[in-house]
């Protein structure tokens, strides 16, 4: 048995242990292995649970409905609105902290009514070293269990792990919320996530796959990865991002010749943290 797969049998063994577990689910990697491990633990008893808001894109809700149905598990989606949390709308250090803090909290609230008491989430071995992540604060205040982190799963081994249950999200890149796009200190609105998530749209439309869309109070700042930059310097192409993304609603469009970097807008450069995963872990990017 090798080291991942040992990994794979005590997180299944100890979830099996358990009564049952509502999982914060994403649809991202992280949180799809933690479903999968769940339901082939558990059965009926595992449930799925996303919270649609504002800053979860259409995309990925439904990527997430056609994970679960992958998977088979019971999948549910409450809503709610990040917007009403005036300390969320502030966009300081701690945006993800009091997302996080709503988010998970719509979990319990979904366990209570399920009759289920543990509330898991995709955190992996590598998230508590991976920067400025102060969701995971909410994570461990609220007392969410991460098996992923509790049995040393690196995110290397997450991947692994969906590979072995045949996930279509194995090789999926990381995903943050649309908030995570806004600069510290520039407020989060409707608006602006509107713009960000149409815009995003347009660009996975034309093809690219790692890629981000910042906005800085109108400016739209464009990362794609490295190996996708030339495509997207090509000035017919580039003619076409920029009237489109005018009309969708941005006064400038620029092209950040770095590439895309996850935290790009983090602390550290006097704006937000890429803090992944909307309805899971920091991990989904």
């Amino acid at each position: 048995m090798t080291t991942v797969e040992a990994k794979l049998a005590a997180a299944r063994d100890d979830l099996e242990a358990r009564d049952g577990v509502v999982i914060a689910f994403s649809g991202g990697v992280d949180s799809s292995v933690v479903a999968a491990l769940a339901y082939d633990a558990l059965g009926e008893d595992a449930v799925a649970c996303t919270a649609k808001s504002e800053t979860l894109p259409e995309a990925e809700l439904d990527g997430a409905r056609r994970v679960a149905d992958e998977i088979g598990i019971r999948h549910e989606i409450v809503s709610f609105s990040e917007l009403e949390s005036d300390a969320f709308v502030e966009n300081d250090d701690d945006r993800c902290y009091h997302c996080r803090t709503m988010r998970l909290g719509e979990m319990f609230e979904a366990a209570q009514t399920l009759g289920i008491q543990t509330v898991c989430d995709g955190t992996n071995a590598d998230d508590p070293g991976a920067g400025h992540r102060p969701g995971l604060r909410a994570v461990e205040e609220l007392d969410v269990y991460s098996p992923l982190l509790a049995h040393d799963i690196s995110k290397d081994e997450v991947r692994r792990i969906a590979e072995y249950y045949d996930l279509s999200v194995a090789g999926k890149p990381s995903m943050a919320c649309l908030s995570s796009r806004i600069p510290t200190g520039l407020e989060v609105t409707e608006d602006r996530l509107g713009r960000i998530e149409r815009a995003e749209a347009r660009l996975r439309q034309w093809g690219f796959d790692q890629f981000r869309v910042r906005d800085h109070d109108g400016l739209a700042r464009i990362e794609v990865s490295p190996d996708e930059l030339e495509r997207a310097l090509d000035l017919e192409f580039a003619e076409t991002v920029r009237t489109e993304l005018t009309r969708l609603g941005f006064d400038h469009v620029t092209l950040d010749l770095h590439g895309y970097r996850t935290g790009s807008v983090s602390p550290e450069n006097g704006e937000t943290a890429d803090e992944d995963a909307p309805a899971e872990s920091s991990s989904d990017d």
